[in-house]
This record gives structure tokens, C-alpha cells and sequence, in this order.
């Protein structure tokens, strides 16, 4: 089996942080958000990781050469124009010929591993393919999935319909065995300009295959990451550093406490502060005379004299505070 990551696309979301970097390069937890997902398909042992690569993909490319070469065959496929994710696995295809795939989106974080994701496809018994799905709370926002009433396969998908038939969203991660057929279908559908909202699809496609006789079936996901905007970062960043064990790498602390759960890279260096918890510090940052907690600070930052919690701070950032001096007097209230 093949694994297609689409990591092509520029996180407008996610902006300013996405101006510099490509989204499955954010730092959270002690790495980029791709890390995160491959270290999860380590266990999986895929064939080939074939990522879909576009907005800034040198540094991804990069990361991911330097990190995974030696775990994982990957091979790059440039999207040079997006058009959606359905284009994206289009052009894996002469790579993929007709091998299994599985298809993980880049910037989607599970608390499962993809082999557990693989075991309830294999579970599901003889089908075209498998598609995690979820029950969400706003069913408007996301792919939906409706399922015959007589059996587990699926009746319709459908993407961010505006009178959702279920409650079940599409989760993010995919394994297909009919390969051949999909990307029949892909090709039929850039052939005849077949668009939603402007965008080639999967979702799409994948109805189309069942249209043209194909079986889907679902499996549950029990919990997903959403790392598609900060606030939903933040809470992403507690939630794996609680699960974590601690590996932080090779620092350097002066006068200064460290609350777990953090991350903390190489070569960075705390003097007459407090980090943590909740805190992810990449490498070659500077932190003085300061408090961070709940926050993610980027690599090669230097940070004096702030207060920080439920911040964002991004790569090669100098951030400095001002200490006030106060005179106050008796039954005051005052409020920074």
C-alpha cells in the first residue's frame, strides 16, 4: 500500500504564521505538524509516502528528507496549480499505477495510529475502499457521509452541504482499493470541469465511484486534531504534550523553572524565567526574564521581559517587554 499525503496548500488560516512556511511545517509540540503525522504511519511500514507538495515546499522537503529518508520511500509530486484535493490525488496517479492507497490530509493530527485506521478498512471486509468519518457538532462545515439504512456501505457524500443528511463528517483519512476506478473518475471529472465551489473535489469523486457501483464502507475515528487555526493550535499543542513522553532536547537553564508538560528544542537557553506548562519552544530561541505558558514559540526567537500565555510566536522574532515601577497606594485596583 501507498500513502498520499496533499500538503500543497497555503493555510490562509493559519496566517501570518503561513506567510514563511507551509502549513505541515507549523511548529507545535516539538515539531512541525508533518512530523507529528509521520511519526503515526511508522507502524503502518507504507510501500511509499508519496507527498503532494506546492507553497514553500523547500522547507518541507527539507524537513521531511532530513527527519524520514531513512524510515520511509517517499517520493515529492508537485501541485503546481491547487485546485482542490481531488486534483491533488490526480496527480499521484502515475506514481500510485494500481497500488492500495491510503490518503492522510497534511495538516490533520489523530490520536490513533494509521495501522489501527488500517485494521477496522481490513475489518470491513471485501469493499472499493474505506473513509474514517466522525460525528460532528456543525455538520455544514465538513464532507458528510450518509449511510444505507440496510447495511454499513455508503448511500451519499457529500462536501459541506448546506442540509446535511447525517452527522457524520469525513475525518480526513482514506483507504482505497479500486484505485484504477478513482482515478478513472478523476480524470473523467477534470476532463468535463465537474467543480465544487471552484475546486476539484474528493469528495466528489468518491460519490461518483459509488454512482458507478462502487462499495465504500466507514470506520470510526475516535478523535482528530484540528490544526487549521490558532486558537484550535493551542489546544492541539496541551493535548499532545500531555500525551508525550518528555524527550525535550539539549537546553541550557539559569535561574529558572520548567513546568511540565513542555517541548523544549536543542540549543535553547532560559535565564530568570518560568516556561510552562503547556509550552513548545523550538531550537536556537533565547528567553529572558520572562513567563510563557500555553504558547508556541518558533525557532531562533529571542524573548525578554514578557508575560506571555495563549500566544503564537513564529520564527526569527525579537520580542521585548518593558518592567513598569509602581507607587500605590492603599485600597487600589489595577489592571494591565
Amino acid at each position: 500500500m501507498k500513502v498520499i499525503i496533499p500538503a500543497a496548500g497555503t493555510g490562509t488560516r493559519l496566517f501570518p504564521h503561513t506567510h514563511t512556511k507551509p502549513k505541515p511545517m507549523v511548529y507545535i509540540a516539538g515539531k512541525p505538524i508533518i512530523g507529528h503525522i509521520l511519526d503515526r504511519m511508522i507502524e503502518l511500514e507504507p510501500e511509499e509516502v508519496i507527498l503532494i507538495v506546492g507553497y514553500r515546499k523547500e522547507q518541507l522537503i527539507s524537513y521531511v528528507d532530513e527527519h524520514y529518508n531513512d524510515i520511509f520511500n517517499i517520493r515529492y509530486i508537485d501541485q503546481n496549480e491547487r485546485q482542490g484535493l481531488g486534483h491533488s490525488i490526480y496527480l499521484s496517479r502515475e506514481a500510485v499505477g494500481d497500488s492500495d492507497i491510503m490518503i492522510a490530509l497534511g495538516d490533520m493530527i489523530f490520536k490513533a495510529g494509521y495501522l489501527d485506521f488500517y485494521k477496522q478498512h481490513k475489518n470491513n471486509g471485501h469493499c472499493s475502499g474505506s473513509i474514517g468519518v466522525r460525528e460532528v457538532d456543525e455538520p455544514e462545515k465538513y464532507g458528510i457521509v450518509e449511510l444505507e439504512a440496510e447495511s454499513s456501505c455508503i448511500k451519499h457524500l457529500e462536501e459541506k452541504p448546506l442540509r446535511p443528511a447525517s452527522n457524520l463528517g469525513i475525518a480526513g483519512v482514506y483507504f482505497i482499493q479500486d484505485t484504477p476506478k478513482l482515478f478513472d473518475v478523476l480524470d473523467w471529472m477534470l476532463d468535463n470541469n465537474i467543480r465544487t465551489r471552484g475546486e476539484y473535489q474528493l469528495t466528489d469523486a468518491l460519490q461518483e465511484m459509488i454512482k458507478r457501483g462502487s462499495r465504500l464502507k466507514t470506520f470510526t475515528v475516535s478523535s482528530w486534531y484540528d490544526c487549521g487555526h490558532a486558537g484550535s493550535l493551542l489546544e492541539t499543542n496541551r493535548v499532545l504534550l500531555d500525551e508525550k513522553e518528555n524527550s525535550n532536547g539539549t537546553y541550557d537553564i539559569v535561574d529558572s523553572v520548567i513546568i511540565h508538560p513542555v517541548a523544549i528544542g536543542n540549543n535553547v537557553r532560559v535565564v530568570n524565567s518560568v516556561v510552562g506548562p503547556y509550552a513548545s519552544i523550538a531550537s536556537d530561541t533565547i528567553i529572558k526574564n520572562s513567563i510563557i505558558s500555553n504558547s508556541v514559540i518558533g525557532s531562533r526567537t529571542h524573548i525578554s521581559k514578557v508575560n506571555l500565555q495563549s500566544s503564537i510566536i513564529g520564527d526569527d522574532t525579537n520580542l521585548v517587554g518593558k518592567h513598569n515601577s509602581l507607587n500605590i497606594g492603599d485600597s487600589s485596583s489595577i489592571e494591565f
